[in-house]
């Protein structure tokens, strides 16, 4: 009976359309009238526990940054920089796509916010040179995945919260498996122009490259200045977050010049609605998760998976088909909240480390952000352009495909996320 509470409620209140945060709470409601000795004066302190962390204030921040990153002209002139130097290859502004999600990603760790500030610039342009709606709004829903792993990463923040485990660790781990997906990435959209014969864009020069790079130094700088700050022990990421956002006020109103203090207030507003979004389902994630700990259902599914005796590859497969069906389903932020602290009993006992965990959950989250039929990244694309969801759906396919592939290798090998760490020590 307590299963089906916690489990086959929320799933039957999903397929109804009931929002997350509202599902969570009703969720929690039933479990406390199924538990009379559980104390209700513990509920707000639970609820509002949830939300007194210090490192969880950067998730706001970090939204906020990037909208004014993405509104200011930073990621414009990030992306004319990138276009300046892979000019005059065949799928060169495919190329680009991926180049400047990779380099937003490292200043924003929000995908909807990339994928606005990305494909806003380069989804006509993708369409205009033939490469289709399909292509174009496939992978712009893709590639804004790229942004949860390349640091600084909001769903990375949330698990280090959920999970107990350093925010900065997690972010280095990331680096990698990050990487990798933009090389597979862009290796995919370099067949596709060359089987396509997409045209070829005007070559670059050093004229351009070097008038490219003088407009966007401000940009290519924030993220050295970002994570630079983090790793080199200058402030936290919670403090960096903070300084994200005056740098990017700044630059936007004092040298770019595309803000002004108006523009800056409507643009906090617009960020304002959804960091609300985040914080109600982070409050209502504490108390479902409060409640799923205290009914000790974490030690019996350590139990179960103890009982099955399976070897660990079969655990971590199962693990990531099921994170990979929630992921298509609920947002990232919610996912962790709930399933992190309920896997982590399991998998420590299976010697598994709770880092290289860490980003395989990102990882499986990022890609159900594009996962046929309700990620994210596809509304948001469906949206932002007007592509048919029928064509965003086949746009998607091969890229789905090729990060399970990344996924699968991440998973399996545990060095490719952890090797970084142990190199800086």
């Amino acid at each position: 009976m307590t299963a089906a509470v916690y489990f086959g409620l929320p799933v039957l209140l999903l397929v109804l359309g009931v929002p997350i945060f509202a599902i969570l709470l009703m969720v929690s409601l039933a479990g406390l009238a199924m538990n009379a000795e559980l104390p209700l004066h513990s509920v707000q302190t639970v609820v509002f526990g949830s939300l007194d962390s210090f490192p969880l204030l950067a998730i706001p921040l970090f939204i906020l940054a990037g909208d004014i990153m993405g509104t200011g002209g930073l990621a414009r002139r990030l992306i004319n920089w990138v276009m300046s130097i892979v000019g005059g290859i065949r799928g060169s502004l495919g190329l680009t796509v991926v180049g400047s999600s990779t380099l937003f990603g490292a200043m924003s760790g929000s995908s909807v916010g990339c994928i606005a500030a990305v494909g806003r610039t380069l989804y006509k342009p993708l369409n205009d040179a033939g490469y289709g709606a399909k292509f174009s709004g496939g992978v712009i829903a893709g590639t804004g995945a790229i942004d949860i792993l390349i640091p600084p990463s909001i769903p990375m923040i949330i698990y280090g919260i959920a999970a107990q485990q350093s925010v900065p660790k997690l972010f280095i781990a990331g680096i990698v498996p990050g990487l990798l997906m933009a090389v597979v990435a862009a290796v995919y959209v370099l067949w596709y122009a060359r089987r396509n014969r997409i045209p070829m864009t005007e070559k670059p020069t050093m004229a351009k490259v070097v008038v490219s790079t003088k407009e966007a130094m401000w940009s290519l700088a924030a993220p050295v200045f970002i994570i630079g700050g983090i790793y080199g022990g200058i402030f936290t990421p919670t403090e960096a977050a903070g300084v994200a956002v005056v740098y990017a006020a700044l630059v936007s109103r004092y040298i770019y010049r595309e803000m002004s203090w108006k523009d800056l207030w409507a643009t906090t507003c617009r960020s304002m609605f959804l960091m609300t979004q985040i914080l109600i389902i982070v409050a209502a994630a504490g108390l479902y998760s409060w409640l799923v700990t205290t009914t000790g259902i974490p030690q019996m599914l350590v139990k179960f998976l103890t009982d099955l005796q399976l070897p660990p590859w079969q655990l971590l497969l199962l693990f990531n088909i099921l994170l990979l069906v929630v992921g298509s389903f609920v947002e990232p932020p919610a996912a962790i909240l709930i399933l992190a602290p309920l896997f982590l009993p399991a998998v420590t006992a299976l010697g598994i480390d709770p880092i290289h965990f860490g980003i395989i959950m990102t990882m499986n989250l990022a890609i159900g952000m594009f996962t046929p039929p309700f990620g994210l990244n596809i509304f948001a694309v469906n949206g932002l352009f007007k592509v048919p969801l029928p064509t965003l759906y086949r746009g998607v396919l091969p890229l789905l495909v090729l990060y399970i592939g990344v996924l699968m290798l991440v998973t399996y090998v545990p060095q490719i996320s952890l090797a970084a760490l142990k190199l800086m020590g």
